[in-house]
């Protein structure tokens, strides 16, 4: 008897708790700010000033607010350089940001400094993948409550995190991978993780779950691309993306074929991403985009604590980035001089295509080191410069990350690989591909890659026919039995950045010897007489690299 009753008082309770959830419901609209990819565009864009005054407005309309930030937050311009992140979180603290999940670029300081500025912020960092040993690092979701209703955020961090940052910094001392992001060849490891996080926010009462993505709609990042993961997964309402700077506002289905709302904001604060959750129990999804010249904060004169913060911490540092250290007649760029987004921002191409900056920064190092051949992934050339004088905060823009170059020996078969497996996403982007210096090849794009990884997303091999053909070192075609010297940075020749295990082990010959945006100074400055002229006028680059899009 008594067991009965104990069983009835458990029913009452779990009706009690059904009828009160069921109750529950939004007196108020929810909306989601969300921001990503900002990389240290403080005063970009909307700025953290314009953002902490979105941020008010609409909760004196009478709204509930959050703030997240999805990634690639502290690295990017040279205030995150010279501060190795701290100034961006104390200016996150500032504005009031309410959750973060890292981004790949949050471990370029190494993982020890990114644990620290964790440690600083006055938000959570989330991540449902990202572990050490196993053991998930962070908590995998946050639950807010607004009037009773429960709203889960699940984090998570694109698994090419491993090779788009610095490999070593997730390794321990004897060269073992002890960090990592769930990632195998399939993208089931991940997908389980996420889902396992989804479920237990559900178990936990949440009404809504929405995932705060660093993942990306880049090919070279499948299968972990957020498409890849809402297929794959079911339980996720809406997804809030970053990594691959994009402003693509979709709806696709997940596993069980319910609607999922996709959402991503671009780079660098010129847009703001929101999510709207109504009283009606309705989602929909909208973009703030700010394409001016001139940031928000100023051509408005907006004036708030984010304004302040920003310019004390922009102000520390001005008088040194704003020597003027060199001059160009030419525009040196990233992106397509000619063709726009939808939108009327400028598509990037030089992780897919040669350009007269990507020319420069390779040469850099060819003429610095002496080597025959000079690499630079297009990942680490971050932004233009502009026809007129070049400051030294325009070089530390180019160059972020204060990689130091190396040189060392390699066999042509080592280059061979390296062009390949920097070719292999062509057309579509890559923070891999490779600018160079000393050597031209053609990319055969009608050829299907088939350059594999391993389960760290290292290089492992080509399995079929090469893409990369007709290199050439000097004039000369390559000889794979040939010993040639080769310059790049530490991130790629010893860490393996971006996947370039074809280096490992090689006999280093200058180790670490000169920060990047210093080659790329004592090169203008000094070879180039302080003055970059019309060898580098085209913007497509003289012709090293070719791309041919059909079978001779």
């Amino acid at each position: 008897m008594k067991r009965i009753l104990c069983l009835l008082l458990a029913m009452a309770m779990l009706l009690g708790c059904a009828a009160l959830a069921e109750s529950a419901a939004l007196t108020r609209d929810v909306v989601v700010l969300f921001t990503s990819d900002a990389h240290c565009g403080i005063d970009q864009g909307f700025g953290y000033a314009g953002l902490a005054a979105m941020r008010d407005s609409l909760e004196d309309a009478g709204n509930h607010v959050v703030l997240v930030d999805n990634g690639d937050a502290i690295q990017g311009e040279p205030i995150g350089t010279l501060t190795t992140g701290e100034a961006i979180i104390e200016l996150m603290n500032t504005v009031g940001y309410d959750i973060a999940i890292p981004g790949n670029h949050e471990f370029d300081y190494g993982m020890d400094r990114f644990l620290e500025l964790t440690a600083k912020a006055n938000f959570p960092y989330i991540s449902a993948n990202f572990n050490k040993e196993g053991e998930l690092v962070f908590a995998p979701y946050v639950i807010k409550e607004f009037d009773g209703v429960k709203i889960a955020f699940v984090g998570m961090t694109t698994p090419k995190t491993i090779t788009s940052s610095t490999p070593k910094y997730f390794q321990d001392e004897q060269g073992n991978f002890v960090y990592g992001f769930m990632q195998d060849e399939t993208g089931e490891k991940l997908y389980a993780a996420i889902q396992s996080a989804v479920d237990a926010a559900r178990a936990e009462g949440a009404a809504y779950v929405i995932a705060l993505g660093h993942m990306g709609n880049e090919a070279s990042c499948s299968p972990w691309t957020y498409a890849d993961v809402i297929g794959a997964t079911t339980g996720i309402d809406a997804f809030l993306d970053g990594h691959s700077h994009d402003t693509d506002q979709v709806e696709m289905l997940n596993k069980d074929g319910e609607t999922v709302l996709r959402s991503g904001c671009g780079t660098k604060l010129a847009g703001v991403g929101c999510l709207r959750i109504s009283t009606k129990g309705e989602l929909s999804t909208d973009l703030y985009l700010w394409n001016n010249d001139v940031a928000a904060p100023e051509l408005l004169g907006i004036r708030n604590a984010a304004y302040d913060a920003v310019t004390a911490a922009a102000g520390t540092l001005s008088d040194k980035l704003n020597e003027v250290v060199a001059k160009t007649a030419v525009e040196l760029t990233i992106n397509d001089p000619v063709a726009k987004k939808d939108d009327g921002s400028p598509i990037r191409i030089v992780r897919s295509a040669e350009t007269n900056l990507g020319d420069l920064c390779a040469d850099a190092y060819r003429d610095q080191s002496g080597a025959d051949v000079a690499f630079v992934n297009g990942g680490g050339i971050r932004t233009s410069i502009k026809a007129g004088d070049i400051t030294l905060g325009n070089i530390l823009k180019v160059h972020p990350f204060g990689n130091a170059m190396c040189v060392i020996e390699v066999s042509g078969q080592q280059i061979l690989d390296a062009l390949e497996w920097g070719a292999r996403a062509v057309p579509s982007e890559s923070g891999g591909f490779l600018q160079v210096s000393g050597l031209t090849y053609e990319i055969h794009t009608y050829i299907e890659s088939t350059a594999v990884a391993d389960e760290n997303t290292m290089f492992a091999g080509v399995t079929g026919e090469r893409r990369v053909q007709n290199v050439k070192i000097g004039g000369e075609d390559i000889d794979p039995e040939k010993t040639y010297t080769l310059a790049s940075h530490n991130y790629m020749l010893k860490n393996g950045g971006d996947g370039y295990s074809m280096f490992a082990g090689c006999k280093v010959l200058q180790d670490e010897v000169m920060l990047d945006n210093q080659v790329l100074i004592n090169y203008i400055t000094g070879t180039l007489g302080g003055v970059v002229g019309e060898s580098y006028a085209e913007p497509y680059g003289e012709g090293r690299i070719v791309a041919v899009p059909e079978k001779p």
